[in-house]
């Protein structure tokens, strides 16, 4: 193959050839976010739309990794260093992520507030002050606290 006929063949190579790096760059990204690894980016030199779908993709990547490390740290500091009060902050977030971390926060907003409000009961009472009773609204094994503690006051 000679002339013309040459470059066509290797124009359409060259364009397989960097077709196929882009879609093998998304591919490694996509499988990894899928296997739970927020580490990669896709970095392939691209344009137009496939430029679009790396912006994307890299965006959701970024998001992602927020939304598992304020979701983490809160988990951690209220329900393993009992530092109460927490609430995770993820920005740029929308939908089932929004979702999700508005659950995170409700949760860990409702934790701190009961554990707090037990624990100026029962210090009421390490205190010789009997008048305080738990007011703060919990369910199951909470409320089985609350309920044991109010009536150890009466």
């Amino acid at each position: 193959v000679a002339g013309t006929w040459k470059d066509l063949t290797d124009g359409v190579n060259s364009m397989a050839g960097n077709l196929t790096a882009q879609v093998r760059n998304i591919a490694e990204v996509t499988t990894a976010v899928a296997n739970g690894d927020l580490s990669k980016k896709i970095t392939v030199d691209v344009k137009g739309e496939i430029l679009e779908l790396k912006n994307t993709i890299n965006v959701m990547v970024d998001q992602l990794s927020s939304f598992a490390s304020e979701v983490t740290r809160v988990a951690r500091e209220v329900g393993t260093e009992g530092k109460l009060g927490g609430q995770a902050v993820v920005k740029g977030v929308a939908g089932t992520w929004k979702d999700l971390t508005d659950s995170v926060n409700s949760m860990a907003g409702n934790l701190t507030s009961q554990v707090r409000n037990i624990a100026e009961v029962t210090t009421a009472v390490a205190n010789g002050d009997l008048s305080k009773k738990i007011t703060v609204d919990v369910r199951g094994e909470i409320l089985q606290l609350k309920d044991t503690i109010n009536v150890m006051v009466d």
